[in-house]
């Protein structure tokens, strides 16, 4: 297993901290982009689709993908599209139609590139407290700029409890190497994988460990490969593990605790190869959870209570 020991996680281009990398696009750029890979994917999309068609509009480089947010995992571009989504919320240009989900809202719809600037602007205004807070309030964005300069950078977010999938990977991260390999083998497991085991060791070209997966009638084997990074992983450690596969099996599976960039999400799919899954940081958060393993949902009830004035008027 490839451990987050060692990596140059805050490494950017030319040795400079990733997060200060000025060729990683700011919010101001991402605005526009966002809408029109939300257009293009059919009005709607989870964060995850966004990123990749936002990616592959723009071209950017798997150096500007891999950019790490602070100390990562998360990375800078992935970091600005969230406040990319919370602007053109504010604007009510999208809206989150059911969790994880986004879509183009009317306004949206009819909004214009030139108009992202303004609607950036009027978020700032509002942030600092010297607007009206006017959140999906249905007009145009360019009709309530401001002449507040747009920042280098939004601010960060307010402070609070962590999100779980925060902590969950700093948990991650603090793990020995083998006992993360041991959680990978038990996640393998509870989602439907037998005879799994770790087999993971010097020389075995990358190769962390092997499962049987079952479907229908069908049983094949599939190795997989853990990856405790910070950093993205780029195309060719996709290529690496394929080569570590050559001659025992055709499934991989690339589990993650960062992010794949675009080009190493492509050669995972790459025509004439052999097919590798993979699974981000994000996803791999999500199943953890999902199976239970070390981490426990509670359902909160929330009421929301209105007064109706009428009928106290009537009596």
């Amino acid at each position: 297993m490839t451990t987050a020991e060692g990596d140059p996680a805050t490494a950017g281009s030319e040795g400079m901290p990733a997060d200060r990398d000025r060729t990683v696009p700011r919010v101001r750029d991402l605005t526009w982009p966002t809408l029109c890979a939300l257009q293009t994917l059919g009005r709607e999309a989870t964060n995850a689709e966004i990123y990749e068609e936002v990616v592959r509009r723009e071209g950017y480089s798997e150096t500007q993908q891999s950019a790490l947010h602070k100390d990562g995992p998360q990375t800078v571009i992935d970091y600005r599209l969230g406040w990319t989504r919370t602007v053109l919320r504010f604007g009510g240009l999208i809206d989150s139609s059911r969790a994880g989900r986004w879509t183009i809202t009317e306004l949206g719809a009819r909004a214009r590139q030139e108009d992202m600037q303004a609607l950036q602007r009027r978020y700032n205004d509002e942030r600092r407290g010297n607007g009206p807070r006017r959140r999906g309030s249905g007009n145009s964005p360019v009709n309530d700029a401001t002449q507040v300069s747009a920042p280098e950078e939004p601010p960060e977010a307010q402070d609070g409890e962590p999100d779980w999938r925060t902590v969950l990977l700093e948990t991650l991260f603090a793990m020995k190497p083998d006992a993360f390999e041991r959680l990978a083998e038990r996640l393998l497991r509870a989602a439907g994988f037998v005879n799994t085991q770790v087999t993971g060791k010097s020389g075995d070209g990358g190769i962390d460990g092997v499962g049987v997966y079952r479907l229908s009638l069908l049983s094949f084997p599939v190795f997989f490969q853990c990856k405790r990074y910070r950093k993205s992983v780029r195309a060719p450690e996709v290529r690496d593990f394929r080569g570590a596969m050559a001659g025992r099996g055709d499934k991989g599976l690339l589990i993650t605790t960062s992010s794949f960039t675009q080009q190493a999400r492509d050669e995972a799919t790459r025509d004439g190869t052999k097919p590798i899954d993979l699974i981000d940081g994000e996803q791999l958060c999500d199943l953890i959870k999902q199976h239970s393993l070390g981490v426990e949902t509670r359902v909160r009830q929330v009421e929301d209570v209105s007064v109706d004035r009428t009928y106290f008027e009537t009596l």
